[in-house]
């Protein structure tokens, strides 16, 4: 093997990341610290709630009775236990008011009352032991959390005959704020390592396995601080944070992978360092800058709804996956010039060969990389890296009617639990079931008449007589799933309210139903309803209204840029059924897991019957973006190859010989990232972090690997076909990843797909393909690229 010592020209962006790797290393350092201070304790900003819509009669009704009448709306709740004395004992009852007034007399708290003031039924246990003291926090989530804080180990130090414990909206979503952080800190700690070891064996060289470990902290850690300064103009959910571990080690290891195997089989190829990563960057950059475009597209699509929830996911989201893609086509290039053969330095692999030789330096990883020595397996009789997908490719593609219809049978039967879906709201019970707060409301709702904290609340607005009032409340007392109403509460400007305590769950479907009723019961005044189930209501309607909307600019989008990839008008149509058939099965185990409660014992969560409205949505945006991504690398090589040759079946089984293993292996390694955030103790967060590695698991091993070539061999020559002036637009606008293949008919004008020249394409010639399914230097394609390439 010889090297020409003439390079490829190289193109603006590759004479830009090879010019000064030092330089352009000890910059992205440089930013890199910056960005661990400007985004230092990110967490404490963050927030933990943003289920409701901001522009709902609910969230007006809140805010308005926030306002006007501070006692209606407690946000924490003090559960003052007498033990076996009574709460009604003169000892109980003298220290219970003490602490009432201690409270009412803290900075920032108002609208502090208690059953010892009020003797309110609701605010008693009916067992006579319990009681509760309730406040309003003033300020935001972040204001209220800090005087919970402040207050509650004075409170807790308590002592004489009570013992006091702290329940309440700003508790628990404090409790959950701090838990997540602290299980994230563990998913971290767990996910990196076991993450390394698994790179060691996909890559073989530890020097390699180290590069998409540093890409994944690069973009975290400049994730943390978007994140930190869009804290100072809007709203972040805690949960977005999760997101942000999760993609930036994820696609930071999938972009690596794809960059680090082509360079590696360009050097194996003979090509000199600056050569190879001139082609790496125009073939295989290409993909993943036309990957973090999808899958930032679907995850954009969470910002069509008002929950800042959701939006959270799509700020952290798009961040991340740029920042990944950036690091991967501006580090890592910087990176692997500096390295250059020692990227193969390390295969701590060779440890456990026997009976085997060292072999040569470019080729230390196992061929990990590919060495472009297929060739030379084919010769010997040695089965080429990789052969194992093309034989499962030919094998679907033989036999698929059969496997077309038994996979989307299969998955189609998988996804029918969610047919059964019922849409709920967080609540305590996400918590771990020895949360402080989740036991103070597990106890309110097991010993407390009418479940005083899901009660709704009525306010009205006008002048009107004291009997339209009470005509308006019997009216309302009388409809279906009213425990009782009270009121009304008169305040300033003609503002008054009623409460309503709806009979059972708070956000069960009969008091979703009740919220209804009360807003079309006419009234003489104005009336606003707001409430749990309120809430729930106006977020189910927020999501409905705009969903259609998300789906057709992910649907949109994702055909567009396919289009760019392929120039078929049938292949982005395949595309985005296929993603959305991938993803059944996550979304029928969450119903079957988390809803119907099967699993929760050795999950270790408590079922609640319903699924929190919003999570569906991130799934399915995460999800499918994440599918796009590796639709991207397989249909890349589908089209490379068909460009080179016009053999539509044939250019399955190469596409797939050359990234099966490429994305199971990078499925794999997401999916150990995602299980370590599905290990929280918050059943949200581990209801993401499972749902999405079943998804990716499903998408990797039997979307990509059955139903892709089985349809794909369905529609034939067709799956190539787009009328004339979109031909035109793709010759003009459209991408790949080969560096300037002509497209087959131009090639090939009489190569239909059935006889269509194929040399260089047998399975002895295409090139090694490492565990991580990787594409040898030699085999289709190779041509084409510029003829300054080194040659063997």
């Amino acid at each position: 093997m010889s090297e020409v010592n003439t390079a490829p020209p190289l193109g603006g962006w590759t004479r830009f990341v090879t010019a000064r790797p030092r330089l352009t290393l000890l910059a992205a350092l440089v930013i890199t610290v910056l960005a661990v201070f400007a985004g230092g304790g990110v967490g404490d900003r963050l927030s933990s709630g943003g289920w409701e819509d901001p522009d709902a009669e609910s969230t007006y009704a809140t805010k308005a009775l926030e306002r006007e009448f501070p006692a209606s709306q407690p946000n924490l709740l003090l559960l003052v236990d007498s033990g076996t004395r009574g709460v009604d004992e003169p000892a109980v009852a003298a220290e219970a008011k003490r602490i009432t007034e201690r409270l009412a007399a803290e900075k920032g708290i108002t609208g502090v009352g208690s059953y010892w003031q009020t003797r309110a039924p609701s605010l008693r246990a009916e067992d006579g032991r319990q009681a509760l003291v309730v406040a309003r926090l003033e300020g935001d989530e972040k204001t209220a959390a800090a005087t919970l804080d402040r207050i509650a180990p004075a409170f807790r130090s308590e002592r004489g005959p009570v013992e006091v414990s702290f329940g309440g909206p700003v508790a628990i979503r404090h409790e959950v704020q701090t838990t997540i952080q602290e299980d994230l800190l563990r998913a971290e700690l767990v996910a990196l390592p076991v993450t390394l070891v698994l790179l060691v064996m996909v890559f073989g060289s530890a020097v390699a396995a180290l590069l998409p470990l540093g890409l994944g902290v690069v973009a975290i850690l400049g994730t943390d601080a978007v994140l930190r300064g869009l804290t100072e103009l809007t709203e972040v959910s805690i949960f977005a944070q999760n997101l942000t571990t999760a993609l930036g080690l994820g696609l930071a290891i999938d972009y690596a992978l794809f960059i680090v195997r082509r360079f590696r089989e360009e050097l194996a190829g003979g090509a000199e360092v600056r050569a190879a990563v001139g082609t790496t960057l125009r073939t295989a950059g290409r993909t993943v800058l036309f990957s973090a475009l999808t899958v930032a597209v679907s995850l954009a699509a969470m910002m069509v709804f008002p929950q800042y929830f959701l939006r959270s996911f799509a700020y952290a989201g798009i961040a991340v996956v740029l920042l990944a893609a950036a690091a991967a086509l501006v580090l890592l290039p910087a990176a692997l010039m500096l390295l250059g053969h020692r990227v193969n330095a390390l295969d701590l692999r060779r440890l456990l060969r026997r009976g085997r030789g060292k072999g040569r330096e470019g080729t230390g990883a196992g061929g990990a990389a590919g060495d472009g020595s297929s060739g030379a397996a084919a010769a010997s009789g040695a089965v080429a890296p990789g052969a194992g997908w093309g034989r499962t490719a030919a094998l679907v593609m033989r036999r698929a009617p059969l496997f077309a219809l038994a996979t989307t049978a299969g998955l189609v039967l998988l996804g029918t639990p969610f047919l059964g879906v019922k849409f709920g709201t967080a609540d305590d019970r996400q918590l771990p079931s020895s949360a402080e707060s989740r036991v103070v409301q597990q106890e309110i709702r097991d010993n407390f008449p009418g479940n005083p904290s899901g009660g709704l609340q009525v306010l009205t607005k006008g002048d009107a007589t004291p009997a339209e009032y009470a005509d308006y409340r019997d009216r309302i007392a009388a409809l279906p799933g009213v425990a009782r109403a009270d009121g009304p509460v008169p305040g300033d400007g003609g503002h008054a309210y009623f409460t309503v305590l709806p009979r059972g769950e708070a956000v069960s479907e009969e008091a979703q139903d009740l919220v209804r009723g009360i807003r079309a019961e006419p009234a003489e005044f104005d009336t606003s309803v707001t409430g749990t189930a309120a809430v729930l209501v106006d977020s189910k309607d927020a999501i409905g209204d705009r969903l259609l909307l998300a789906l057709a600019l992910i649907v949109v989008a994702t055909l567009f840029l396919v289009f760019l990839l392929t120039g078929s008008v049938l292949i982005p149509i395949q595309a985005v059924v296929l993603n959305a058939l991938s993803l059944t099965a996550m979304f029928g185990a969450v119903v079957w897991v988390f809803q119907d409660g099967h699993l929760s014992g050795p999950l270790a969560f408590t079922a609640t019957g319903d699924i929190e409205t919003t999570l569906p949505v991130v799934m399915f945006c995460v999800a499918f973006g994440l599918s796009m991504d590796y639709g991207v690398f397989l249909l890349s090589r589908i089209k490379e190859e068909y460009d080179r040759s016009g053999d539509h079946e044939r250019s399955v089984s190469f596409g797939l010989q050359r990234t099966g293993g490429l994305i199971t292996a990078a499925a794999l390694l997401l999916a150990v990232v995602m299980v370590a955030i599905g290990t929280s103790r918050v059943t949200s967060t581990k209801l993401l972090g499972l749902g999405i590695t079943l998804a990716v698991l499903m998408d990797a091993m039997v979307v990509r690997s059955l139903l892709v070539p089985a349809v794909m061999k369905l529609t034939g020559r067709a799956t190539w076909w787009a009328p004339g002036p979109l031909r035109r637009f793709h010759v003009r606008f459209g991408l790949s990843e080969g560096e300037s293949a002509p497209r087959a008919e131009e090639r090939h004008p009489q190569a239909d797909g059935r006889g269509a020249e194929t040399s260089g394409t047998s399975d002895g010639q295409q090139g090694s393909d490492g565990p991580e399914g990787s594409e040898g230097t030699s085999g289709p394609g190779k041509e084409l690229e510029s003829g300054a390439r080194g040659k063997r």
